[in-house]
């Protein structure tokens, strides 16, 4: 049965129960994100831009087209356009102390840069938050660091390269931080801020899927911040990706999560540290 047609709702296309489906399928194959029943309309809106941005009239015909191999390069908007990207900088702020902290704990330990791994980075908030934590730490914007931030969406990583932000974004910062961090954009950029490039310097932005086969990343980090991703996963697919985390981590190294996961459950690998903090179990 249809879940929209066109005489019943107005809406552009129809999107029946079977699309849905085959759309939950096709982005768990993917991202391994699991779409919930209450995800539908969310589903039909971000996908009908990308039937009119293709020109094509149905979801079926889509759909059929992806699986085809008829569209290779539409694949990557199509992940794009389910993944949610919800951030903020330094959301979960009681995790940016024990990150530095735990910084400079390690830099005494370790010769050489941190490293640190943010595996969900959406649009930056997230990897520059970090960065200002140890450039505060260490008390240069230059700090003995690296910052390494993926994200499966190529939109949201674009931005975040581009470290410009409107500036109601980081209105609820310090003031200090914002002198520090950020320059105030004028003229045609009234209303921007710009991350200074000394910031933007210490973070390496790249494309990855959590599920891919292989990631391309050397570890092992001092750090790897996984928060408000394993949500959208099933039991199954986080315990293959904490699986991969263990061996990326150093003996003392940490790994945030989100204030809604517990991984206590998916990995005996790991142990609680902190709230939504683990490290390795036999560390």
């Amino acid at each position: 049965m249809p879940l929209h047609t066109k005489q019943e709702t107005g809406k552009e296309f129809e999107f029946t129960r079977a699309d849905f489906e085959r759309v939950r399928g096709l982005i768990y194959q993917r991202a391994g994100i699991s779409l919930a029943d209450s995800k539908q309309e969310m589903v039909y809106s971000r996908l009908a831009r990308r039937l009119r941005a293709t020109g094509i009239e149905s979801f079926s015909r889509y759909l059929d087209g992806l699986e085809a191999g008829r569209m290779p390069h539409e694949w990557e908007a199509f992940t794009n356009a389910l993944t949610t990207n919800l951030t903020s900088f330094f959301r979960e702020a009681h995790h940016f102390p024990l990150l530095a902290e735990h910084a400079l704990k390690a830099r005494r330990r370790h010769a050489g840069p941190l490293t640190i791994w943010c595996s969900a980075s959406s649009t930056g908030e997230e990897p520059y938050s970090i960065a200002m934590t140890l450039c505060e730490a260490f008390d240069t914007l230059t700090p003995p660091v690296s910052i390494i931030a993926t994200d499966i969406d190529t939109n949201v990583l674009a931005t975040a390269g581009a470290g410009v932000y409107p500036i109601e974004r980081v209105e609820k910062l310090e003031t200090a931080r914002l002198r520090r961090f950020f320059l105030k954009g004028k003229g045609a950029q009234e209303g921007l801020v710009r991350v200074r490039p000394e910031l933007r310097q210490l973070v390496s932005f790249r494309p990855l899927n959590l599920l891919a086969d292989g990631w391309d990343l050397k570890g092992p980090f001092d750090a790897i911040f996984c928060r408000n991703v394993m949500i959208y996963f099933d039991k199954a697919t986080q315990r293959k990706i904490l699986s991969r985390f263990v061996p990326l981590m150093k003996p003392d190294a940490l790994l945030f999560a989100g204030h809604s996961e517990n991984f206590l459950y998916v990995s005996d690998s790991l142990r609680l540290r902190g709230k939504t903090v683990y490290e390795l179990s036999h560390g």
